[in-house]
Order: structure tokens, then C-alpha cells, then sequence
């Protein structure tokens, strides 16, 4: 099996990384085929001794056992040796290091060898695995919120915000012996493997893991990941490993030997130098991720260069990315502005799918902003600007992008920008795609309307929201809301208001912030009635009426969670309670006595 691969850890807000990862790639073919390739991810427990010493011991011993076994030992009993080895060295250290303390961290180890990931797992670490546009959690959680929703006492959802999330059931080093989880999965070419610490899948959904990696280089993937948990304010350390398999070696036995095969490339992906229906032809990549390539290609037929996107054969039948990806040519068509993505026709019937588009040089919204911290206002205001005269084209046209975000804002070089991504709009005439639960497609928690949290489809008003949301955070250097996780912040706009603008930049104008404040009113009826309205406000901002609406902002309501843990210590507390009052009485009935 051959991958590209990419890990990056921060210590994020903590003064010390207690994290630790890890990996072992052969350098020969032999070694590629029989050991296989192995990545190792440890989180150390802080509170009992040196967590960061427990990590790092823990992955080194795991990987230097790894090589000691012999090759052609089952993936399964690898990991049970590297693991168990690990255990004890952490279990002695410990021992060893009394005035520190008993030593604890979790460990999950994954090896790809022939076309099967296999994985052992302790703790709560997380490995997630991405096949055919979606995802998968394959480990388990070994913590006390996990047991809660084992035993009915708290929803998922409950669980991703509980206290009790931090408390672990199982790890290494704290007893001379370890249980582990042991899972295995057959995996393909362009499939995706995610392993991952608690402080940064605390901190972002499943669908928005799934969204980045799959649109990005796997070390462009862990840069965004690790940054995005960063900007939510994630209280713990961050680790991520991402690795694409680019190809798998199939195994089969004759008369008992096993021969080992690369499977033939699929009939294959575009390739440099070919030439789509007598027109484009393909020059360099632009880029690539696990679903599509993007070529820089030669429109023969007029003589510009353009950008091509081509998705890998294996999504084409794949009906929820085909969907996706026809819709995004189908809107992309039906709208002709300047500051929105122009998509090239293509007349008569293509031999594959792909949409052809402009070429676009500069950077996006997220880069710029990454770059100022805080963006100069006069900046800010052009922008949004831009944008809302783009919305106001396209809400009369009838479709509503709701996605809105910094990432799908194109800055040119040459000037001005586009709009991109029209995968999940919605748009009149055409069929409505179908969600299940909370997705993406229907926002991304830092630009989510309110309705979108409720699970509604959304009108033009909820690209307002999500632009006032992006204004917010271009003059202020922070999004509209915080939390410890994304469901916290997507439940905060439900039952309260953003911090006013102001309060976070004092350099701010009051007319600026009523600007902010109008578009991002929790009741669509309040906000601006149109695009064009808050772009007559931008334009001219120190003409806009000044109406308190700072002073009339509610803090988010946290009585949910604060119940929630009531809950569960009232819980804890009666259960000895009832056991004794029941026993008491079942002793003292009258037939005992007899």
C-alpha cells in the first residue's frame, strides 16, 4: 500500500504539549508490502504525572516493537505486542518515578498493509476513515461520557459537551495489564484515514473534518484542522494524522505462497496532455483531493486558459457527489456576474463529467484574514460590499448559497473577487437535495444562521446572517461566537447574541456596528430585507441610523448545560440512596422475617 501522508501537533493554549505522535514508512519495496506503513497518536493524562513523558514513551516503545516482530506476523497480534509493550513501559516508568506519580496517556495505533487498515485503540484518541465522500468514526471512545450514552443517560449530542468527556475508562500505563479495541477495514485508492486527539475533534464536526481533508493536500488538511480548532479556542493540546492511500497491493495464494499484486489503474484519471471532447486540454494540475483533480487547461475553442475540474471514476456513480457536483455546474451556469465564478458551457453531451470554469489567481478570504488578524475597515467594508452586490444578483435569480464563508471568497490579484462553491445552494426550479442531520451542506458553525441550526432551509436572510458574520470577524479578529466545541457555538445564536462588535474592537464606529448587529439579528425578520439594503448601508455607512441595538443584545443562555451536569450528580447522588432504601425495605418486609 502506498500513501501520502502528513501529522502536525501543537500545544495549542497549554503551556506544554502532552501529545505525541509518531510513524514508520518502509524504504524498500519488501517492507512496503509485508510490514506495511504504521502511524501512532498518544494524548497523555496530565493528571497523573508526567503526561507528556507517558506519550512520547508510549509511541516510541509501540514503533520499536513494530520493528522487532517478524514481518509476516497478523496485523492483529502486532498491534497487541506493540500496544501491551507499551503499556508495561509506561506501567514501570510510573512505578519507577514515584514522586511524580502513576504515568497515563492513551494510544492508538493504525497499520495499512496489502488493501486492509488495521488498528489498535485505547483511550480516546479518534481514527476516522474517509471512503466514497463520507465518514466514518471506526474507534470507540473510552471515557465516561461515552459509557453515559452506552447506558441511555446522555444523547451523542450530549456527550460531545459533557464534563464528563475528559474522564477516561481505559488507558496505558495505569494498571500492568490493558484491554484493547482492535478494528479492521478493507480500504481503496483515494480513501482517507484521520487519527486524531480529543482537542481538535472537541472543537469540529465530523463533516467539517470530512470537507477539509478531502479538499485539501493531507498537510494542507492538518494545517487547516489544527487552525480552525485554534480559532474555536480549544482548550487542549492538537494532533492530527492524515493519509490518502494512492494505491493498495492485493494479495492472493498459490499453492500456500502468497503473490502479491498492484491492482491496474482504474480506467484511468485524466491524465496531462489529453484533451476532454476534442476542447480542453489538460496542462498541469492545480490541484488535487480525495474526490477531484483541478487542471489548468487550453479552451481550444476560444483560446483562454481556464480551470478544469475532474472527479475521480469512483464518485461518478456515487449519487449524493454526483449530485453535489452537478448542481454546482447547474447554478454556476445560470449566473453571470463579475463577482461570481463564471462557469464555461459546454455545448452538447460530455464524455465524462467535469465542469469547466475561469481561472482564478489569488488567495482567499480565510488566507487574507489569517494574514491582518484584524483587517483594516475601509478593506472589510469593500469586500462585504462586493459580496452583498453579488447576493443581491443571485437572491433575485431565486438561489440562496448557504455556505457562506471565508474559504469560498476568492481575492484576485488583478482586483476584485469571486464567489465560489454553489455545491449545497438552493435555487428555484431545481430539485432539492435531501440531508440528513446536521451537515456542512447546510452551513458551518461560525456562519450559521439561526434557522440553519433549527434544521430549516434558509432564505436569502441567511446569507445576510452568515456575511454579517464574516464582517464581524474581518473588523474584529474573532467570530461572532465562542465555544468549546461546535455545537456549543452553533446552540449559542439559539438562546443569544454575539458579543458586541465594540466591546471587541474599540476602534470601531457605533454605525459600523449597527451595520453588523441588523445582519446578524437572530430573527430573520429583523435583519436586512435584501441584499441590496445592506449594501446601501456598507456604502455609506456614517448615514446609518444609530438604534441601540448593542444595548438590547442578549448573552447566550448556558442554563442547558449547567442542568445537564445538575443532572447527573443528582443522578450519581440517589443511586446509593434507592439501592439502601430498597434493600431496607425488602429486609424489613414481613416474609424475611419468617
Amino acid at each position: 500500500m502506498k500513501l501520502t501522508f502528513a501529522q502536525q501537533s501543537s500545544m495549542g493554549p497549554r503551556p506544554n504539549n502532552e501529545d505525541w505522535v509518531g510513524h514508520w514508512e518502509p524504504e524498500n519495496e519488501e517492507d512496503r508490502i509485508t510490514r506495511g506503513t504504521v502511524l501512532a497518536l498518544a494524548d497523555g493524562v496530565g493528571g497523573h504525572g508526567d503526561g507528556e513523558q507517558a506519550s512520547q514513551l508510549a509511541v516510541e516503545v509501540a514503533l520499536r516493537r513494530f520493528l522487532e516482530v517478524k514481518p509476516e506476523t497478523p496485523a492483529r497480534q502486532v498491534l497487541w505486542k506493540m500496544i501491551t509493550a507499551a503499556n508495561v513501559a509506561v506501567y514501570d516508568r510510573g512505578m519507577t518515578n514515584r514522586g511524580v506519580g502513576r504515568m497515563a496517556t492513551t494510544l492508538t495505533v493504525s497499520i495499512f498493509r496489502h488493501d486492509e487498515l488495521t488498528i489498535g485503540h485505547v483511550g480516546d484518541c479518534r481514527v476516522y476513515l474517509i471512503q466514497n465522500g463520507r465518514i466514518e468514526q471506526v474507534t470507540a471512545d473510552h471515557n465516561y461520557a461515552a459509557s453515559q450514552v452506552k447506558m441511555g443517560l446522555l444523547s451523542p449530542l450530549e456527550a460531545a459537551t459533557s464534563e464528563m468527556r475528559c474522564v477516561l475508562t481505559r488507558s496505558i500505563g495505569k494498571e500492568p495489564t490493558v484491554q484493547v479495541d482492535f478494528y479492521t477495514r478493507t480500504v481503496n485508492r483515494g480513501d482517507y484515514l484521520v487519527q486524531c486527539s480529543d482537542g481538535l475533534y472537541a472543537c469540529i464536526t465530523d463533516d467539517e473534518i470530512l470537507e477539509i481533508v478531502t479538499h485539501a493536500t493531507p498537510e494542507e488538511a492538518c494545517k487547516q484542522l489544527i487552525e480552525l480548532a485554534e480559532r474555536r479556542k480549544t482548550s487542549d493540546n492538537l494532533s492530527v494524522q492524515v493519509a490518502v492511500i494512492d494505491s493498495v497491493t492485493q494479495v492472493r495464494y498459490y499453492r500456500g505462497l502468497p503473490v502479491y499484486d498492484e491492482p491496474p489503474p482504474a480506467m484511468t484519471e485524466t491524465e496531462l496532455g489529453q484533451v476532454l471532447d476534442d476542447r480542453f486540454e489538460l496542462q498541469s494540475v492545480i490541484s488535487r483531493s480525495g474526490m477531484a483533480s483541478i487542471f489548468k487547461a487550453l479552451d481550444r475553442q476560444t483560446g483562454e486558459i481556464v480551470a478544469v475540474k475532474v472527479p475521480f471514476m469512483q464518485f461518478e456513480s456515487d449519487p449524493a457527489f454526483f449530485s453535489r457536483f452537478q448542481r454546482e455546474e447547474e447554478i454556476g451556469k445560470m449566473l453571470q456576474h463579475p463577482n461570481i465564478l463564471r462557469m464555461i458551457p459546454v455545448d452538447g453531451k460530455k464524455s465524462r463529467p467535469y465542469i469547466a470554469m475561469e481561472l482564478l489567481e489569488g488567495k482567499t478570504l480565510r488566507q487574507v484574514m489569517r494574514s491582518y488578524g484584524v483587517m483594516p475597515v475601509a478593506d472589510a467594508l469593500k469586500i462585504t460590499s462586493q459580496i452583498c452586490d453579488a447576493l443581491a444578483y443571485m437572491h433575485d435569480k431565486g438561489i440562496v448559497h448557504r455556505d457562506l464563508k471565508p474559504e469560498n471568497i476568492m481575492l484576485l490579484k488583478g482586483g476584485g473577487l469571486r464567489i465560489m462553491d454553489f455545491g449545497i445552494a438552493k435555487a428555484e426550479g431545481l430539485r432539492r437535495l435531501t440531508f440528513a442531520g446536521f451537515s456542512p451542506s447546510m452551513g458551518t458553525p461560525d456562519y450559521m444562521a439561526p434557522e440553519q441550526v433549527k434544521g430549516k432551509r434558509g432564505d436569502a436572510r441567511t446569507d445576510i446572517y452568515a456575511l454579517g458574520a464574516m464582517l464581524y470577524e474581518m473588523v474584529t479578529g474573532s467570530p461572532p461566537f465562542d465555544g468549546a466545541n461546535p455545537y456549543l457555538i452553533m446552540n449559542a445564536r439559539l438562546g443569544g447574541d454575539p458579543i458586541a462588535p465594540r466591546k471587541r474592537n474599540k476602534e470601531l464606529s457605533p454605525h459600523l456596528e449597527e451595520i453588523i448587529l441588523h445582519a446578524m439579528e437572530q430573527d430573520p425578520d429583523k435583519r436586512y430585507a435584501s441584499a441590496a439594503e445592506m449594501k446601501a448601508d456598507l456604502d455609506a455607512p456614517d448615514n446609518v441610523p444609530l438604534t441601540g441595538r448593542h444595548e438590547r443584545l442578549r448573552p447566550p443562555v448556558v442554563w442547558k448545560t449547567k442542568w445537564r451536569t445538575a443532572r447527573m450528580i443528582i443522578f450519581f447522588a440517589l443511586v446509593p440512596v434507592v439501592v439502601f432504601g430498597l434493600m431496607y425495605l425488602l429486609y424489613n418486609h414481613p416474609w424475611m422475617k419468617h
